[in-house]
């Protein structure tokens, strides 16, 4: 792997939520029956105050036999050893490769003394290696069995999203840092075999699942209904393509070993041994999924509130529900653009959003008043995001452009969604890799563009999203509609060259679109709203001019606060700024 990718992701320790040391992301997972056009789909926004908003891209390659890769931890940058190298490659656009395999994450960080830091994996490079090396969900999963037990893993706890474009699959793994000890108290040098514990369970078709840096598994179903299965079982006893739940074999063993659990396999919780909750894990994490089935199915949901809202830990929200009516790409979308809107957490309605409404507060998100501890919400929606993406994986269509990224960057509610074909090989230049950085700004670069107009919006907030979702809005209706003339016009298409020619036309294309017309979005901004005024439009949004010259403008609006924000100042230092008569 070019050590051009390695780029930090997101990490967090449950308890850094509240203190802002942290980061976060968050997962939604739509199975082909619980979607309106058989797709499947998962989402990710790679959430981090350090994390550059640019599109990875491996190329296919064939390699010699002996030849290695240098592996290096995406968090740090630093070089954790080498492995072998695959004889053949898949191409990789952002996390779909070539055969429309995805793969997201969360991580839940979970019990610090289990990771491994002897280990070469790190769940970075676990993700871009299995997408360089797998063509469908259940062969990342053993991929993903295979690297570990080979190399060692060397993370903390992570939740992934697994899908290709039949089924979709949440995996959750844990190191195994923490040494088993014999009676003599030294370790055990048979059964300290590198790896990690974990367990995947396939989401069923018709319904949906999602994390957010909780681990959200608990019961294991055994294949024989009775105990843990081994790895030759799953070959010999097993038919994987047939298995619902794979976990390690060491999953509940390995967790008794070390003295994290004394019960039986049929009452251990995964998520309860290795990643416990606590309010953050509920309030900072569930609350995010709860928001996203709050939105598939309100009347399911609406009971678990208490348990988002870490009041209820006993009333355990569920791993998958049904929505109540087919999803489409937009409630995807819509998934991911939250603040808790119409709810008790809703973040519009508080003093925290001032007085225009924003639905953002800057680190950290924990502090103390008069020896008290209060929190921010973290709703999936943050304003610190590098990239977010929408896989959407289609079985009827030729695998170059069934697979799309509808990749964005910067904040989910007001980035851009646009197309990228998974048979790619040519990257927008406003995406691409080199083409700025968080510290260097690039007029090209569509992170630092997005970035100039969430960072001007953030001060009128209530006033300049509505125009911001307006362009929105209309260039993501028009890349759907454009897609699906592209599937019609190229569903029988064969020709792989003549595919990877029209992915690349097409998705360079709509990249460009989109980078124009948010820069000429910018443009509008800053003249509609310079010094806190508000321009006057006509319905077409052009501005109102005089009738004595195109370059005379009607003097702009100069609307008011709101009464509940006068009051708050009149409370705080009315006696100071008080009209004397």
């Amino acid at each position: 792997m070019k050590k051009q990718f390695q780029k930090l992701l997101c990490t967090t320790a449950l308890a850094a939520l509240c203190a802002g040391t942290g980061y976060a992301c968050t997962n939604f997972l739509i199975t082909k029956g619980a979607s309106k056009d058989g797709s499947t789909m998962i989402s990710y926004a790679a959430d981090s105050h350090v994390l550059y908003g640019e599109l990875y891209y491996m190329p296919a390659a064939d390699y010699p036999e002996g030849a290695m890769v240098d592996i290096y931890e995406w968090d740090t940058g630093r070089k954790l050893g080498q492995i072998k190298q695959a004889a053949h490659t898949y191409s990789v656009v952002g996390n779909m490769n070539e055969y429309q395999l995805s793969i997201a994450e969360t991580t839940f960080g979970g019990r610090e003394e289990l990771v491994d830091t002897t280990a070469v994996i790190d769940y970075g490079s676990l993700i871009y290696l299995t997408l360089q090396r797998a063509r469908t969900a259940r062969e990342a999963i053993k991929v993903m069995d295979e690297l570990v037990r080979a190399y060692g893993y060397a993370s903390g706890g992570e939740s992934f999203s697994i899908c290709d474009p039949d089924e979709v699959w949440i995996m959750e793994m844990v190191g195994k840092g923490k040494r088993i000890t014999g009676k003599d108290g030294k370790p055990d040098p048979k059964r300290n075999a590198k790896g990690a514990v974990w367990v995947a369970y396939r989401i069923p078709d018709g319904y949906i699942s999602g994390h957010a840096n909780q681990a959200r598994i608990t019961k294991i179903k055994p294949a024989d209904g009775k105990t843990s299965i081994t790895n030759k079982d799953l070959a010999k006893k097993y038919n994987l393509a047939t298995l619902e739940c794979i976990y390690s074999s060491d999953v509940v063993d390995y967790a008794k070993a070390v003295g994290l659990y004394d019960g039986k396999f049929a009452d251990f919780s995964f998520s309860d041994t290795y990643c416990p909750l606590t309010f953050s894990g509920m309030r900072g994490c569930e609350a995010r999924v709860w928001a996203g089935f709050m939105k598939a199915n309100p009347a399911e949901a609406a009971p678990y509130e208490d348990y988002a809202r870490g009041e209820n830990p006993s009333r355990r929200m569920p791993l998958w529900i049904k929505p109540d009516r087919k999803l489409t790409l937009e409630d995807m979308f819509d998934f991911m653009r939250d603040h808790y809107e119409g709810t008790s957490m809703d973040m519009t309605k508080d003093l925290g959003a001032g007085p225009f409404a924003c639905p953002y507060r800057w680190r950290p998100m924990g502090f103390e008043v008069d020896g008290k501890n209060y929190i921010h919400e973290r709703a999936t929606s943050t304003q610190q995001t590098g990239f977010s993406f929408v896989a959407q994986c289609r079985n009827w269509l030729p695998r170059q452009i069934g697979g799309i990224l509808w990749f964005g960057v910067d904040d989910t509610y007001s980035t851009c969604y646009v197309p990228m074909y998974c048979g790619i090989t040519e990257i927008p230049l406003c995406f691409r890799v080199g083409n700025g950085d968080m510290v260097t700004y690039s007029p090209t670069s569509a992170f630092w563009l997005f970035n100039q107009v969430a960072n001007f919006a953030y001060g009128r907030y209530k006033d300049m999203i509505v125009d911001i979702r307006k362009v929105q809005s209309f260039l993501e209706t028009s890349f759907q509609q454009e897609v699906a003339q592209n599937d019609t016009k190229m569903k029988d298409e064969t020709d792989a060259a003549s595919l990877v020619a029209f992915a690349n036309r097409f998705s360079n294309a709509q990249a460009s679109r989109m980078f124009d017309s948010w820069k000429k979005l910018s443009e509008y901004l800053l003249v509609k709203y310079i010094d806190g005024n508000v321009k006057k439009t006509n319905a077409n949004g052009n501005f109102i001019t005089t009738p004595y010259g195109q370059d005379r403008m009607e003097m702009p609006d100069q609307p008011p606060y709101p009464e509940f924000w006068y009051r708050k100042i009149v409370e705080d230092c009315g006696e100071n700024i008080k009209e004397v008569k």
